[in-house]
């Protein structure tokens, strides 16, 4: 072949050659991050930031007028959850009532104790914070506390060796339970005790027999559980229950109304086992075949 033959064809193939991309290990330090971004860059698809989500101020609560579930008498309720109980122990069945308000998410919440005229549970066991040894105590123990003291209850208290359903504590020991630090434990499990919800007293015998059938509430997320009755209540008696609670709930509402507005959305019963039905206020509708005296006693 001639040379200028030759000289054509190295020329030909060098045309036809991809381009040498350059590695980089051969090129300097301080350019090799900056390429290797750039090369990712290509690669990567541009994805569009989502909006972030609005959080209404209330809580979304449904239109009772145009809601489209079904809402039932007291009696038509009882009968339902009743029935969804059979083949369960009777002794560790209650009706829970849950209470759903129309209010603002960062508005103050509803906290109070109600003693209710038929009591789901008689055999609380309340304990008392108070100078040991002291009239104070003594005064205790002989009302029925199971536990009095002030350094000897807070130790148990933190090893969790207690065993009550209340706490109280004597206005002298207020400082006392404040220095003891035990909120983180007492409090999720709503045993701190405060004047608020009226158990820092002056007068803790009196406390501990008004304490004998009450019932705390608290409203978290805008709703208010509490348990209302026992499956051997009847209607009437589980009626006044509800009552009771709801007209508690309406003052405590009333009160700082001016804070944040509050209101009764819906009132909702269930038992323990049993669906959650919505209540319509009445105890028995004219329609309906059910007798309340059949609804009463265990089964």
């Amino acid at each position: 072949m001639a040379p200028v033959d030759l000289c054509l064809a190295s020329m030909a193939r060098l045309s036809l050659a991809q381009a040498a991309r350059p590695s980089v290990s051969s090129l300097p330090r301080v350019v090799a991050p900056m390429y290797i971004q750039s090369r990712r860059a290509t690669f990567v698809r541009k994805v569009k930031a989502k909006p972030k989500r609005t959080i209404p101020k209330d809580f979304r609560r449904p239109n009772l007028a145009k809601a489209d579930f079904p809402r039932f008498t007291l009696c038509q309720a009882m009968r339902v959850l009743r029935a969804s109980e059979v083949g369960h122990p009777p002794t560790m069945i209650k009706y829970e009532l849950h209470i759903n308000l129309k209010t603002p998410r960062n508005g103050p919440v509803i906290r109070n104790s109600i003693r209710l005229p038929y009591p789901v549970q008689s055999d609380w066991k309340i304990a008392v914070i108070c100078p040991e040894g002291s009239d104070i105590a003594k005064a205790a123990t002989a009302a029925g506390a199971v536990a009095v003291g002030e350094e000897s209850l807070f130790e148990a208290i933190r090893k969790g060796d207690f065993d009550f359903d209340r706490l109280l504590c004597h206005e002298s020991s207020e400082g006392a339970l404040n220095k003891a630090n035990l909120g983180k434990i007492l409090g999720p499990q709503g045993l701190m005790p405060s004047r608020r919800v009226k158990t820092i007293v002056d007068d803790v015998a009196r406390s501990i027999r008004d304490s004998a059938g009450a019932v705390e509430f608290r409203e978290r997320q805008g709703c208010i559980h509490m348990a209302i009755g026992q499956l051997r209540h009847t209607p009437d008696q589980l009626k006044a229950n509800i009552q009771a609670v709801l007209k508690r709930i309406k003052l405590d509402c009333a009160a700082i109304s001016e804070e944040s507005p509050k209101d009764i959305s819906d009132v909702i019963l269930n038992t323990t086992h049993g669906p959650a039905l919505s209540l319509n206020g009445l105890l028995k509708s004219d329609d309906d075949n059910i007798l309340p005296e059949e609804l009463t006693g265990v089964m």
